[in-house]
């Protein structure tokens, strides 16, 4: 049996990401299956993790992000590589970490020229569709929509002046919400919650069906199509777009047409914008500088809407990556994703290539098979 890779963690170096790819719970997970990890001095301070947790945990604290780069063959991360990260990847790593290459070309063109194995957390996906790395992120982007549409429906913050939940008498809040999964079911149920009038579209009627069900009439489950979109949408006070395709881009359902003759002051938060957002006018923000006026509209789109609340956001992750995560460490990759073909469409670079045909389709690059790229390929080092 091979020895198992060292796993690093870096600090997140992306603006205004605060979460850390790894808790002390994690670390001591992984220690007991004899795996080494090297954390970062500091990585979990912006999730209120300090060093010392992860040390007791069992891991190892170094100065460096270089050294963590240097001596891991297993670098666990919560967002994709930034430019100055670029150079640290080599032939022999393998990185595990939201990757959204449909998004980030560029994340794409750097994994593929350094032969980089990249192991993307939301294409890992089961037999029945669901995406469970991705899942507990769009859990808390979903809720964080609402409470984040309901500060810039507020006058002072450019909105129209509007109370989600309305009061005794007066109107509440129209929020429409585009798309019914995991995103999408979170910012319904919450708006809800907060007695909004909420409408919630998608296209498989299935799945508002499930909605529908526990919801019992709270929530008005609508088919989405062009004109459905087009009606709600201009009426809405606030609009989160909750669009997904696992591995692709985002498809636009809100053009800008449809846009410009929204109310003044209504908000749009476009949640799928680390995929290259479904709404026309959107382009990513940030945190420091989360919004911006179109056609009279507020449009927030934060990229990593989580990183806003990094201690909750962080549990939450490595509740669901660290299984994957062993597996990698103990079994290698290809040992790893023949045990499990859920983690198997996660590999988005292997060598050179591009083993998900979804994230190919999305660059324009050729597909090529997972077990013929691992037949090329070298394990990486221990």
């Amino acid at each position: 049996m091979t020895e198992p890779l060292v796993v690093g963690v870096p600090t997140e170096i992306k603006p205004d990401e605060h979460r850390v790819a790894l808790t002390p719970d994690g670390v001591r997970e992984l220690y007991a299956h004899s795996v080494s990890v090297l954390v970062e001095a500091g990585a979990g301070l912006g999730a209120s993790i300090p060093d010392d947790q992860f040390a007791a945990a069992g891991a190892e604290v170094v100065a460096s992000a270089d050294e963590v780069w240097e001596r891991a063959g297993l670098v666990c991360k919560v967002k994709e590589p930034q430019e100055s990260e670029l150079r640290h990847l080599r032939p022999d790593l393998v990185l595990f970490t939201y990757l959204h290459l449909a998004a980030y070309p560029a994340v794409a063109e750097a994994l593929l020229a350094a032969g980089t194995t990249g192991i993307a957390y939301e294409t890992v996906q089961q037999p029945d569709g669901s995406l469970p790395l991705l899942a507990p992120m769009s859990e808390v982007a979903g809720r964080m929509s609402v409470q984040v549409g309901a500060h810039f429906l507020e006058r002072h913050n450019g909105g129209r002046g509007v109370l989600l939940g309305g009061a005794p008498g007066v109107r509440p809040a129209h929020v429409v919400v585009l798309g019914a999964g995991n995103v999408g079911w979170n910012a319904a149920w919450m708006a809800a919650g907060l007695e909004a009038e909420v409408d919630v579209l998608d296209r498989n009627v299935d799945r508002l069906r499930e909605v529908d069900k526990i919801q019992m009439g709270r929530i008005t489950t609508l088919a989405s199509n062009r004109g459905q979109v087009e009606r709600v949408v201009v009426d809405a006070d606030l609009v989160i777009g909750a669009v997904l395709v696992a591995g692709g881009r985002a498809p636009v359902v809100v053009d800008e047409d449809v846009v410009r003759a929204m109310k003044p002051g209504a908000v749009i938060i476009d949640i799928a914008i680390d995929q290259g957002g479904c709404i026309a006018t959107s382009h990513e923000t940030s945190h420091h500088d989360p919004v911006f006026e179109r056609h009279g509209v507020i449009h927030y789109a934060v990229g990593n809407m989580p990183g806003a609340v990094p201690h909750t956001s962080t549990y939450a992750l490595t509740n669901v990556t660290l299984p994957y995560l062993a597996e990698l460490a103990r079994l290698g990759v290809a040992s790893a994703v023949r045990h499990d073909p859920a983690l198997a469409l996660g590999v988005n670079t292997l060598a050179g290539t591009l083993p998900n045909a979804t994230v190919a389709e999305a660059l324009g690059r050729p597909h090529t098979p997972l077990a013929d790229a691992l037949a090329n390929s070298e394990e990486p080092r221990q």
